[in-house]
């Protein structure tokens, strides 16, 4: 069931790298780099069951399909009211497991009902903060689109789409791309440049909170890229793997917005997906079987320690991540 969207992913962004005039990957630094990292980290990814709804069977598919659907807004977060000693996006997790706990699964019917005041409610939010606004504008649009899509498509079933992917997390992630805001491609000197962020980490989800079993099961999962966001560049620039020109880098230093869609956004996003392929190859060389979406796990936790969260990453304000 061959899609070859992920081939698409890699060669575009190989391409974009190796013509980026914003962002360059250290490719001396690579070797010493890769000796450097806790590779067990990227061989022993879970899910906190704190902030995550599991164990659940069928509804947890169902938890996790809705929780990815929101997984953006990353340039909203410094005016989300955040849990205390939470990031971003461990708050809305929170928040919709605390949801599931309480009432259980959102249903495909309910999820087309749903109002940007409703996402206000449900996730904690000041009604009266117009960029936050702006985001629960799209969580319910997106929502709004996961349940008119699974209730035309699916019957209402959840577990039915993940099912029609027949194990393939590439097939998971055309399916997922129907839907709008999952359609993570962007332009670039006139080359499409796919991401699919969000529609491959669903599939990577689902896999851990399955422990690779049943409705976690996908047979290609090796194939999956990084889920090219703003936290693995920001590692990457901090750890000397991703250098930016000057004034993108003030400008990002700074806290100004970087816009989606533009020409530094996208460097950013391939340089760090080609470079994570590279560094594979490199542990790969070494004698470690580690994947590319092992190392986002890796990359993105390394992202969680005070020394990266003092440092101010790229913010763009998108529905990709």
């Amino acid at each position: 069931m061959g899609t070859r969207l992920l081939k698409q992913v890699r060669t575009a962004c190989k391409t974009v790298a190796e013509r980026a005039a914003h962002v360059q990957i250290n490719y001396d630094f690579i070797p010493s780099y890769v000796q450097s990292l806790p590779i067990e980290t990227a061989l022993a990814p879970a899910h906190d069951p704190e902030c995550h709804y599991l164990g659940h069977d069928d509804h947890t598919a169902t938890f996790f399909l809705t929780l990815d659907t929101i997984n953006f807004g990353s340039g909203y977060f410094p005016h989300l009211h955040k849990r205390a000693g939470m990031s971003g996006y461990f708050t809305i997790a929170s928040c919709l497991n605390d949801l599931f706990k309480k009432q259980g699964p959102l249903s495909a019917q309910a999820l087309q009902q749903l109002t940007p005041q409703d996402c206000t409610r449900i996730f904690g939010q000041d009604p009266d903060s117009k960029p936050i606004g702006e985001l629960m504008q799209l969580f319910a649009k997106a929502l709004n689109d996961l349940g008119w899509y699974v209730q035309q498509d699916f019957n209402g079933s959840f577990k039915a789409l993940i099912k029609a992917a027949d194990t393939s997390a590439e097939r998971l992630m055309q399916l997922l791309i129907r839907m709008p805001y999952f359609y993570d491609v962007a332009l670039y000197d006139e080359i499409e440049v796919p991401f699919y962020k969000r529609a491959q980490l669903t599939a990577a989800d689902l896999s851990l909170a399955f422990s690779g079993q049943g409705l976690g099961r996908f047979n290609d999962l090796k194939k999956l890229t990084i889920f090219a966001d703003n936290l693995v560049p920001h590692v990457l620039r901090v750890d000397s793997i991703l250098l930016y020109e000057e004034e993108l880098g003030s400008h990002i230093d700074a806290g100004k917005l970087v816009m989606a869609g533009s020409d530094e956004e996208i460097e950013i996003r391939a340089c760090a997906l080609y470079a994570v392929e590279l560094l594979k190859e490199e542990f790969i060389r070494s004698g470690h079987n580690i994947t590319s979406m092992g190392l986002d796990f890796l990359l993105w936790n390394r992202g969680q320690q005070p020394a990266y969260k003092s440092i101010p990453r790229h913010r763009s304000r998108t529905v990709s991540y």
